[in-house]
């Protein structure tokens, strides 16, 4: 009868033990699937898709704001505009001219519209006269009246059997300023959206480009959206006018497929903006099958697998995140992290605007170190000289390696006639300090120039006008501090 009873008295407590791992198991299981499946959200839209953009803008800088360079360089090319200036005499001269910039760059097609004989030149002769009265000719007069320099637009070209095309229109101009009329080239669509559906099936991702009224201009041939304005799609709708006002950043929006994660780049070449997209139910495939897997094993194998996947993920991923922020040379931040802090810095300005200074911090005569020690000395010295830059600041301030031998600090809370004290202290400890190449003890100076964040300008305008007042730092002697006007 003990015997029994204590069997049975077992068997409860194992049955009871058992239920209880198996509540803790299912319940941490789960935990961990959601806290896994927050985290993977977050790094999807904190990196993942910032950095897919980024690859996509670089691309686009070759295949689509190409047009607009080859655009510029017509507009401002001396031939078109003696030319014109010379009465237009020799059409097949221009014909010639029009013909080598699309064979040459590859263009679907290149003109040119004479405000004096109000001539259509194309690569193929005089294509037409434009008129005011011409509902086709709309375009030409839009843009004679408009102030940008250019604009990017879709129309049908009616050189090419009114093949859809995206045209960078550019104003040309005399010597005196006078205004001569327009030209530009082509890219049909068709082909742009070839190009944005190799950029889908290389960064799988959904792409898409929006013009400043919210309309979806251009998309590749996969993408499932069509031309339509944001505001109408379910889930967009409701953050459109938010997207169109802030230009960039991360978002969410689910609709009737789930859940979608957004960025958005504005690309001021194309007046357009950039959208790149990724459906969370495809990035947390994975991580749900994965919770399945963990509810079939063992409560040990599985917390220990868990376990060592979190600390290598936890690891890596700090290690990419200070390779991705910080120089690997002199250890200071570098002007990815800067683009980021600087956005924090200016918001904490809106909320509480406390005086913001910036100082531009060149190396005298770096060149001639280099030449004197070598590239691998110059690195020692120049590390040396940002370590001593770093200690003279205070826990507040921000050093960013800005390229080369330039180093860009951020003052929070100081006012320029401080910042300016500071910048001299800086300028001062360097000149006193004693730095070494190898065995060799070696003497540097800097040039320094300060400006004060206004709250109006952007962060590239007060960067600018501290960059005015390096300049004027050097060419007034060097080793000194000016202060922007």
């Amino acid at each position: 009868m003990y015997s029994t009873h204590r069997i049975f008295k077992r068997q409860r407590l194992l049955l009871w033990l058992s239920i209880l791992l198996a509540m803790g198991f299912f319940a941490t299981t789960l935990s961990s699937y959601y806290v896994s499946k927050q985290a993977i959200l977050n790094a999807i839209v904190a990196q993942e898709l910032p950095l897919t953009s980024s690859n996509v803008y670089s691309e686009i800088q070759k295949d689509l704001v190409r047009p607009v360079l080859i655009s510029s360089t017509m507009a401002h090319d001396t031939f078109l505009r003696d030319w014109v200036l010379g009465g237009e005499q020799d059409v097949d001269a221009m014909t010639r001219y029009l013909r080598e910039i699309k064979v040459r760059y590859g263009a679907f097609s290149s003109f040119f519209v004479s405000e004096r004989s109000t001539r259509y030149y194309t690569g193929e002769g005089i294509l037409k006269q434009v008129s005011p009265q011409a509902p086709r000719d709309a375009w030409y007069y839009r843009v004679r009246a408009m102030p940008e320099p250019y604009e990017v637009n879709v129309d049908p070209d009616l050189a090419n059997r009114d093949a859809l095309t995206i045209f960078v229109n550019y104003r040309v101009f005399d010597f005196d300023g006078r205004f001569l009329g327009a030209t530009g080239v082509g890219l049909t669509v068709d082909a742009v959206r070839r190009l944005i559906s190799s950029y889908q099936q290389r960064f799988q991702r959904t792409i898409y480009f929006v013009d400043a009224d919210g309309k979806t201009v251009l998309f590749g041939n996969q993408s499932g959206r069509r031309e339509t304005d944001l505001r109408a799609i379910p889930g967009l709708r409701d953050i459109a006018d938010r997207i169109l006002r802030e230009k960039s950043g991360t978002y969410r929006f689910s609709d009737g497929s789930g859940l979608h994660l957004l960025n958005v780049n504005y690309v001021p070449e194309l007046k357009w903006y950039l959208f790149v997209e990724k459906r969370a139910d495809t990035a947390l495939a994975d991580i749900r099958q994965t919770l399945y897997v963990n509810l079939a094993v063992c409560l040990g194998i599985t917390l220990l697998v868990l376990f060592l996947t979190h600390v290598a993920l936890a690891r890596y991923q700090q290690r990419i995140e200070d390779m991705a922020a910080t120089d690997k040379l002199t250890g200071l931040l570098n002007r990815q992290a800067f683009s980021i802090l600087i956005d924090k810095v200016c918001a904490e300005y809106r909320r509480d605007p406390q005086p913001i200074c910036l100082l531009l911090v060149d190396v005298d005569h770096f060149k001639s170190i280099n030449d004197r020690f070598g590239h691998a000395g110059g690195d020692r010295i120049l590390s040396q000289i940002a370590a001593s830059l770093q200690e003279g600041l205070r826990a507040s301030d921000i050093a960013i390696r800005w390229g080369g031998e330039e180093f860009l600090v951020v003052l929070k809370g100081s006012a320029l006639e401080q910042a300016q004290r500071v910048a001299e202290q800086l300028r001062l400890k360097i000149e006193q300090a004693q730095f070494s190449a190898a065995t060799q003890p070696v003497s540097a100076t800097v040039s320094i120039g300060v400006s004060q964040y206004d709250g109006i300008e952007s962060c590239e305008e007060a960067i600018g006008r501290a960059d005015a007042a390096l300049y004027a730092a050097k060419n007034g002697g060097r080793n000194r501090v000016c202060v922007a006007s």
